[in-house]
């Protein structure tokens, strides 16, 4: 049978086509984590005399605090004047002391990023000559230690709580409206509240020395508190407790007033109104993150603030909704089961929510990549994969529900009658036992009526069994023994009702399922919010490509001074294996020079390895390879003197570079040394 496209069909598809090629056609150069791009003095140049400042550029804005440049001295001292500096644009200095004298100086740099995650780094130069130093800065990793772990906890409590509270309110509203007076539904939404509330106190506290010292003992200082509510990121998290403010109220109502309401217009107005603000509500949490993080900033951020969301929003609605109806398969009590209908009805709303997550999430990751080799050579693609594969696994068993659920509709309306059926036998033979109990009763009254017209003792004997009989009557007919002997009864008839149901396959497959999803859901959280902390792809490689740049017009030249500088990629294969290594060698000429080795990653940050050696090789003399084991002066930087080259000719230079027991990789360029 062939289809015809209709008007609006082609209408709806063109629009789509503008609108990608508008995003495409848009994009230019972005960044979300800031790199540094550039540094005057440079990574390990030898200048002549001692500069009077130092300045680095950075690929976007950053926040500055009075540590954010040190520059040390090689016995450790700082030697930076005052606070740094923003000079032009993008690019901050810091002023130093006069009359420095020779020698190594490391440059340690920390800031905060427009996107509010801190980054750090550190390089070297020297003064006339290198030289030993004792400065150490270790790997300069800004967010880590147990601040940096206590923090990211915090976010992922917070993402948690927002997903439950906004996902559990949405499920009771949209799809069962009869759990608002089920407490295990109410527990879970105000437990939701509580998580996202105290998160949120915890993250404003934490949120200093996170970006600065990452000490413990600033958690509680009050003056980072205050710099840190001037900052965006301060902002957003007080708005966001503001907000939680009316979250409370919208809570208060949905469990008390529109628990009691009775079923008519009234209730359906109220519903309503409930939906407009707790989507109003919802919506401006969900902006507190977008307004401070990746969204905010780089490439196209007022069509990515709206975006990023309205995916948060569709994520909670189908996570926090999966959470709710595991709670209510799991916990809700016999008289007031979740159906069939409601689950129906959260299968469509969870159906749209992964709709709507996957085209937000495609403008996501083209914004936040902007290649497809991002996906396999950054840490940010990566993760993102590991995402990507956990929804599809999500989906695949959310699939499985939905075939569970149409089983479960299908069995609805034979459970029905069964139901009905039961009730109808229930009543007759209530109305049979009752009959019995009256004929008891006639036949009690005929036996006593005889008995009292007999004999005296035999009518004193028979009144002492009647006066039990009476006893037995009055115990029966006392209204707190009835109330007992029914709630008792209920009790039975409740757990009866609950076995039967727990015994419907239908819906014991579905309680499975569910229960994998929300098992998927927990790892895809964690997995999502250490990509809120990761490096973008689109900055990393940015920072690459900066690097190889530079490299390129370094890379194998000889300076004024005769000076020799080598850069080479490497790839270990294992943890942090990927990198460049630079080799300089001065004056690079027959007889003795002096070499410095360093090490950096992919987006120019030193960090330290467990071995570098170097080997030197004359192929065309049969000479080499000469081995040099280099000495560790600082984090990534290695050196090593007297280098003896015995003659001048096109010379290959192999490292070898270990990250770890196993992970090993030689590298090597061929230069004419002399």
């Amino acid at each position: 049978m062939t289809r015809t496209i209709t008007p609006r069909l082609r209408t709806l598809v063109l629009l789509f086509l503008a609108v990608t090629g508008a995003l495409l056609a848009g994009a230019g150069p972005a960044s979300a984590h800031a790199a540094l791009t550039g540094s005057d003095p440079a990574q390990g140049v030898v200048v002549p005399k001692a500069p009077d400042q130092v300045s680095l550029t950075f690929s976007e804005n950053v926040s500055l605090n009075d540590d954010s440049i040190r520059v040390l001295d090689p016995k450790g001292k700082r030697v930076d004047l005052a606070k740094p500096d923003s000079l032009t644009g993008t690019t901050y200095g810091v002023q130093l002391r006069s009359g420095l004298g020779r020698g190594t100086y490391t440059v340690a740099w920390q800031v905060v990023s427009a996107d509010s995650h801190p980054v750090a780094g550190a390089y070297t130069f020297s003064v006339g000559a290198p030289s030993a130093t004792v400065a150490s800065v270790g790997d300069q990793g800004a967010g880590g230690g147990v601040v940096g772990w206590l923090y990211g906890f915090g976010r992922y409590m917070s993402y948690a709580g927002y997903i439950v509270l906004v996902g559990g309110a949405a499920f009771v509203l949209a799809c069962w409206q009869r759990g608002a007076g089920v407490q295990a539904m109410q527990r879970l939404v105000v437990g939701g509240w509580l998580t996202l509330t105290a998160a949120t106190l915890w993250l404003l506290l934490l949120r200093g020395s996170y970006t600065t010292s990452g000490s413990l003992g600033d958690v509680v200082d009050l003056n980072l508190l205050g710099q840190v509510l001037q900052t965006k990121t301060g902002a957003a998290l007080v708005s966001r407790l503001l907000l939680l403010a009316a979250a409370a109220l919208f809570i208060a109502v949905l469990f008390g007033a529109y628990d009691k309401r009775e079923e008519g217009a009234e209730k359906r107005d109220l519903t309503f109104g409930l939906a407009i603000g707790g989507t109003v509500v919802a919506a401006g949490l969900a902006a507190s993150w977008a307004m401070a993080e990746h969204a905010s900033t780089g490439l196209q951020p007022g069509i990515a603030m709206p975006v990023d969301v309205v995916h948060l929003l569709a994520v909670a609605t189908w996570l926090g909704g999966l959470t709710a109806l595991l709670v209510a398969l799991y916990r809700a009590p016999a008289d007031s089961p979740v159906g069939s209908t409601a689950v129906r009805r959260f299968s469509g709303v969870a159906f749209g929510s992964v709709v709507t997550l996957v085209g937000t999430g495609v403008y996501q990751s083209w914004r936040q990549l902007g290649s497809w080799s991002a996906f396999t050579d950054t840490a940010y693609g990566q993760l993102l994969l590991v995402k990507i594969a956990l929804v599809a696994l999500l989906v695949g068993i959310a699939s499985i529900s939905r075939r569970w659920t149409g089983r479960l509709a299908h069995t609805a309306v034979t459970d029905t009658e069964t139901d009905t059926n039961t009730e109808t036998e229930t009543s007759a033979e209530s109305a049979e036992a009752e009959g019995k109990r009256e004929t008891v009763r006639a036949s009690s009254a005929t036996k006593e009526a005889s008995v009292t017209s007999g004999p005296t003792g035999a009518s004193g004997a028979s009144g002492v069994k009647a006066s039990g009989k009476d006893a037995s009557d009055d115990d029966s007919a006392d209204p707190d023994r009835v109330a007992q002997l029914a709630r008792q009864q209920a009790a039975k008839d409740a757990a009866r009702q609950k076995r039967a149901r727990d015994a419907d396959p239908n819906r014991f497959g579905l309680r499975r399922s569910v229960l994998a999803e929300a098992g998927v859901a927990v790892a895809l959280l964690a997995v999502t919010t250490v990509l809120t902390q990761t490096e973008p792809g689109r900055t990393e490689q940015d920072a690459k490509d900066a690097a190889a740049a530079s490299s390129s017009s370094s890379s194998a030249s000889t300076s004024s001074s005769g000076a020799l500088t080598l850069d080479m990629s490497f790839d270990t294969g294992g943890k942090d294996g990927k990198g460049v290594v630079r080799v300089d060698l001065d004056p690079a000429t027959v007889g003795l020079n002096e070499m410095h080795v360093y090490v950096q990653r992919p987006n120019g940050r030193a960090f330290d390895i467990p071995e570098v050696k170097v080997a030197f090789t004359l192929a065309a003399k049969k000479i080499g390879p000469l081995p040099v084991a280099p000495d560790h002066v600082t984090t990534g930087h290695w050196a090593a003197n007297g280098v003896q080259i015995p003659m001048a000719g096109d010379w290959q230079v192999s490292v070898t570079v270990r990250t770890s027991d196993i992970d090993q990789v030689t590298v090597s360029k061929n230069a004419q040394i002399g």
